[in-house]
């Protein structure tokens, strides 16, 4: 725990690695004690420029045949089974940038070379072509990648959203742009170092850094023609206006203030279980984590008793120390909001409980927190945290009705008793993926499918999915005269 620094971020553009500029008199912390691990670095104009020439230049559509997509899924076998053998080291970088604790970190990493090989096994089943039905006549329907692909991703997934938005990418055959979040891109290094040791073709994927202004000019330019951003609403809405000017292709997953309805027959310990493992999952840092509780009012002070409780018993703690159950916030900016956040609910008069212990250390400490006694209409505002506030409803449909006045569109969740009620409950929230009684992070089935609801995003994800969203439809064929228009 005492040796925190890391290497000193660099870029990777048009095939070679390079050193970024760095920001004057700026520091990457660590989130434990607040100590620099290494300078803050950027990406200046010229490189960006000469990375969105060579990414342009390395679009090739005639190169996807099928040999070369056999070839495109070895090279990401490749890279997968290079990652197997870094699992420690991205585990550790992940803890020191994201705050997450490190035995949640590893459990993370272990994952990614499944989601490679799984990428890996979709291109392969993927048709690039296929037969139509046309009368006999010769009708073809292609998968075709959209182009030059720039992919911006957050600090609170550091290694897994660079991975697996890079990797299906790169399957579609798109040319990747990645910029990783300034406040977390040591761990999106790792994932690069591993995909050029595979042997990756010449231009299909660069590294960039920098704060939101490397982002704008990337993502604004003409040359890029799908845009993939994880991160927060206002960024996603300025992408959005970018992309308008020549309609690229997007797929934003935003945020938005989850809400988790407590039914009148929810059982307290699964209600108050389930709320503290997603408001205490990576640190509460999640989109889909849970932040406005709507419960009803018989079960508003046994359930805030609970949590207080289970709270009460968390050990918080350095983040590479592997005993630690919650970690420091991931950076100063966002531990100022989430601070900010709790003193807005105190204003409108809720009562604040932070009952853990705070370690000795001068870091980015949080006590989870609840907040109770307030108007669910003043709490919009994202939390994104190990913070939740709690709000009594007199009935569940009330809870309903509260849950949609404000909608999330991401994620939300359902604690009752009776699951037909609350399963039917959750079908009506306005909400790409509704739990019942739990706050899992894995897709809840095979064919899941989630789509970003209102201002929580543009598209969705499903398993199966994510190449597609990097394809366009192409029909090609021959036309005929005994057409009936």
């Amino acid at each position: 725990m005492t040796n925190t620094q890391l290497p000193l971020p660099i870029n990777y553009i048009a095939d070679e690695w390079s050193e970024c500029l760095l920001v004057p008199d700026a520091w990457n912390l660590d989130p434990n004690t607040g100590q620099p691990i290494h300078r803050a670095v950027t990406t200046g104009p010229d490189d960006v420029e000469r990375a969105l020439r060579h990414a342009e230049r390395s679009y090739r559509v005639e190169h996807w045949d099928d040999a070369a997509k056999e070839e495109r899924a070895a090279v990401i076998e490749r890279a997968a089974a290079i990652i197997q053998t870094r699992i420690e080291d991205i585990a550790r970088t992940d803890a020191l940038t994201s705050g997450v604790p490190i035995a949640m970190a590893r459990r993370i990493a272990e994952f990614l070379p499944y989601r490679m090989r799984s990428a890996a096994a979709e291109l392969r089943v993927l048709p690039r072509r296929k037969a139509l039905a046309a009368g006999g006549r010769d009708v073809r329907l292609y998968k075709v990648p959209w182009g030059p692909a720039a992919i911006l991703t957050p600090w609170n997934g550091p290694s897994f959203i660079p991975a697996a938005k890079t990797v299906s990418a790169l399957a579609a055959g798109c040319p990747v742009i990645l910029k990783p979040s300034e406040h977390a891109p040591s761990s999106a290094q790792i994932i690069v170092e591993c995909f050029i040791q595979a042997g990756l073709p010449n231009g299909a994927l660069q590294l960039v850094h920098g704060a939101g202004d490397v982002g704008a000019v990337i993502t604004g330019d003409n040359r890029v023609k799908i845009v993939a951003f994880t991160g927060g609403t206002n960024a996603g809405r300025a992408i959005a206006r970018a992309a308008a000017e020549d309609f690229k292709v997007l797929q934003l997953e935003l945020g938005g203030n989850n809400p988790a309805l407590v039914l009148d027959d929810a059982d307290i310990d699964v209600a108050a279980d389930g709320i503290l493992e997603g408001m205490t999952k990576l640190n509460g840092q999640w989109c889909e984590g849970p932040g406005k509780v709507l419960a009803h009012k018989k079960l508003v002070e046994p359930l805030v008793d609970a949590l207080i409780d289970r709270i009460s018993r968390i050990k918080i703690g350095h983040s590479l120390d592997e005993n630690t159950q919650l970690g420091p916030i991931s950076n100063a900016p966002h531990f100022a909001t989430l601070r900010s956040r709790i003193e807005g609910l105190r204003s409108h008069g809720a009562t604040i409980h932070q009952p853990a212990p705070l370690p000795a250390f001068e870091g980015f400490f949080l006590s989870p927190t609840v907040a109770s006694g307030v108007d669910a209409a003043v709490a919009t505002a994202e939390l994104f945290g190990p913070l939740v506030s709690v709000h009594s409803v007199e009935s569940n449909e009330e809870a309903l009705r509260a849950a949609n006045a404000n909608p999330s569109g991401l994620d939300a969740y359902v604690f009752g008793s009776d699951l037909e009620r609350a399963i039917d409950i959750g079908s009506r929230v306005l909400s790409g993926e509704v739990r019942v009684n739990g706050a899992k992070i894995a897709d809840l089935g095979e064919d899941s499918a989630q789509s970003f609801w209102g201002t929580s995003g543009i598209g969705g994800h499903a398993p199966g999915e994510s190449i597609r969203v990097f394809c366009g439809d192409r029909v090609v064929g021959v036309d005929s005269p005994d057409l009936p228009i």
